[in-house]
């Protein structure tokens, strides 16, 4: 990315100069909600990994590291799918869905995630004009049923979570990295 190393080094993801195209579009998202979503699955501290908000109804909620393993699970199946690769069956929305039991330290559940980002770029890389909404033989999900839209859905699902971890990492005193150095939304006057 043109002139990415400056904007990383104030705070802000990279963000590719060139002409747009739909995968350098689709990328470009991408590389904004990896940068937020890992950058909070990064601040939590390791001995909060287990957290889980009680303050409210969040009974049976995703502890922060089932929220990490859960968007990389997802992501895996999403761009593996837009790769043409037969996905694994279908997680059910509970123990399922998120990710393998052997990932458990944040060392380890940061690594899968930075992977699965990793095959995203890889994934949207093989998306152009001509396949973007190409209706897909046996998508991941079945109501997603284009390249573009499993692409487009895997952002959206992630920002979902990050959303989420964001309310976890407040609730333990910490600011997302995404919201440092801003100045405040409701000023006191």
């Amino acid at each position: 990315f043109a002139g990415g190393h400056a904007q990383a080094q104030q705070g802000r993801p990279p963000v590719s100069t060139e002409p747009p195209t739909i995968t350098s579009t689709l990328d470009t998202q991408l590389t904004i909600v990896e940068w937020e979503f890992t950058g909070a699955a990064q601040a939590m501290p390791e001995d909060k990994y287990s957290f889980a908000p009680s303050n409210g109804n969040f009974k049976g909620v995703r502890t922060f590291a089932q929220q990490v393993k859960h968007v990389a699970t997802a992501n895996d199946r999403f761009f593996d799918s837009i790769l043409g690769k037969t996905p694994p069956a279908a997680p059910d929305e509970g123990v399922g869905s998120n990710g393998p039991d052997s990932i458990q330290t944040k060392a380890q559940i940061i690594q899968y995630l930075k992977e699965s980002f990793a095959l995203g770029h890889k994934a949207i890389a093989t998306i152009n004009a001509e396949n973007a909404v190409t209706p897909m033989e046996k998508p991941a999900v079945p109501f997603l049923r284009t390249r573009a839209a499993l692409a487009m859905f895997a952002c959206v699902h992630a920002m979902d979570h990050y959303g989420q971890m964001v309310e976890y990492l407040r609730d333990n005193g910490l600011t997302p990295p995404a919201s440092a150095n801003r100045p405040p939304a409701n000023p006191a006057k």
